[in-house]
């Protein structure tokens, strides 16, 4: 495995009908039906759909969906809708179910079953209340990933460049280690001390690099050479730029523009570890709420909601533009020439040099930042995302949206929670008087608060 710098070069919901599934589905997972008192939603409320905005999704992401999902324009369409429900569903039922929580993720053309695993049989009318498949399972969530933390622990002192890709996969309820090697991979499990009945190896020829190669997927280059993408435009305060990977530049580099004119300079950059960065422009660059779709039409960003495992995603990048796949695989681990990355998302979306940094959204959401993967855009690949939540955390920046609204009308009403703050689930606030509990990790912003959005928070 070798980086792969741009040097200014290319390189069932069974037995019923598919609409039907659909509109019972939107309905179902919307949160009609309740695990309990404090996890309904107002009548008045709006759905998580709504609150995502989906029916904003622009042309160009819905003709990219249809071309690289095989779907047609309603089914895209649909697709995003019970995406966006299946992900508020699960992070009530998230925190319904406690420590028995054992993951959650949707199947099908139009995302149309939502699957949730616990390690409780207890939980099943609980889970199918709520209109979604229930699986029971031996391992919580919790178990699986304190065991792929001792996997990154054991990656430190080893050597994995044969044993380079490790996640949690919900589907299978195991933590996978993907092996060029098999013996790479047993001898990982047994350095980080990993019970074979929570692991298992699968042997693979995948060797991710990374992709080397203000608006999110437009190019810019480095001082010292090479080309990159930029992920999100960003402020921080009344500074504005871009967040993209951490393996383009270290802090300090310079870069100039796609159109090679002066821009900015890289204020923040962890690579190995994580992959992430941000730079900071001068002022001939504005931030803006896009992100570079097919033929250059803006795709409007309107916040930063995780999407569930199984969801659609697009990527744009100046390499190859814009192409579309889903999320594998959250909280992977996989190993570059340079070090194990830690963190990432993994997907079915193709990628070339010159697309890292390159922007991912699901919807109007920002999803993260491209790292690294392998295979093309010709023959397909795996590619794997620096997720966006935790990379504006560390370096407290704000995403650009266009989404939310205006600050309400009247009196500020007071609490914990705070435009701006990334929160993850299980996360609780105060907001008026009421205590909140986070359903669905995201940024904050002016038009979330915890009473308008129940799609993202749970009064408790």
């Amino acid at each position: 495995m070798s980086p792969l710098l741009q040097r200014h070069t290319r390189a069932r919901a069974a037995g019923a009908a598919l609409a039907a599934t659909a509109a019972l589905l939107v309905a179902g997972l919307s949160g009609s039906a309740s695990a309990g008192p404090a996890a309904a939603a107002p009548p008045s409320a709006p759905s998580a759909a709504e609150t995502l905005r989906t029916d904003a999704a622009p042309s160009a992401l819905l003709k990219a969906m249809e071309r690289d999902l095989g779907l047609d324009r309603g089914q895209a369409e649909r697709r995003l809708a019970n995406e966006a429900e299946a992900g508020a569903t699960a992070g009530r039922l998230r925190a319904a179910l406690g420590g028995d929580f054992a993951g959650a993720w949707v199947r099908g053309a139009e995302a149309g079953t939502l699957t949730v695993a616990t390690t409780d049989a207890g939980d099943v009318p609980a889970i199918e209340a709520r209109g979604a498949e229930a699986a029971v399972v031996p391992h919580s969530l919790a178990a699986l990933d304190a065991a792929k933390a001792r996997l990154d622990r054991a990656a430190d002192r080893a050597d994995t460049s044969d044993a380079p890709v490790w996640y949690v996969d919900v589907r299978s309820n195991t933590v996978v280690v993907e092996a060029v090697r098999p013996a790479a991979a047993r001898s990982l499990l047994k350095a980080a001390g990993v019970d074979g009945g929570l692991a298992r190896v699968e042997r693979s020829a995948e060797r991710p690099r990374a992709l080397y190669d203000l608006r999110g997927g437009d190019a810019y280059y480095m001082g010292g050479g090479g080309r990159c993408s930029v992920g999100f435009p960003v402020t921080k305060g009344t500074q504005q730029g871009f967040a993209t990977a951490g393996h383009c530049g270290r802090t300090g580099t310079g870069t100039s523009g796609y159109n090679q004119v002066a821009q900015g300079t890289f204020q923040g950059s962890t690579f190995p570890g994580r992959d992430m960065a941000w730079v900071a422009t001068n002022s001939n660059w504005t931030a803006t709420p896009y992100v570079k779709g097919a033929g250059g039409q803006n795709v409007r960003v309107t916040g930063s909601t995780q999407a569930p495992v199984g969801s659609s995603v697009c990527r744009s990048g100046s390499t190859t533009g814009w192409h579309c796949g889903t999320v594998q695989q959250l909280n992977t681990s996989v190993t570059y020439p340079e070090g194990t990355i830690s963190g990432v998302t993994r997907t079915s979306v193709c990628a070339e040099p010159g697309d890292s940094g390159g922007a991912y959204i699901s919807g109007s959401q920002a999803q993260g930042v491209t790292s690294g993967g392998s295979g093309n855009c010709s023959t397909g690949g795996t590619t794997y995302f620096q997720p966006i939540n935790p990379l504006l955390q560390s370096y407290g920046l704000t995403l650009k949206t266009n989404g939310g609204g205006e600050e309400p009308p009247g009196e500020e009403p007071g609490g914990t929670w705070a435009a701006g703050t990334v929160y993850q689930p299980g996360d609780t606030v105060t907001y008026g008087g009421a205590t909140y509990r986070c359903l669905q990790g995201h940024q904050a912003q002016a038009g979330w608060e915890p009473p308008n959005v129940p799609a993202l928070w749970q009064r408790v």
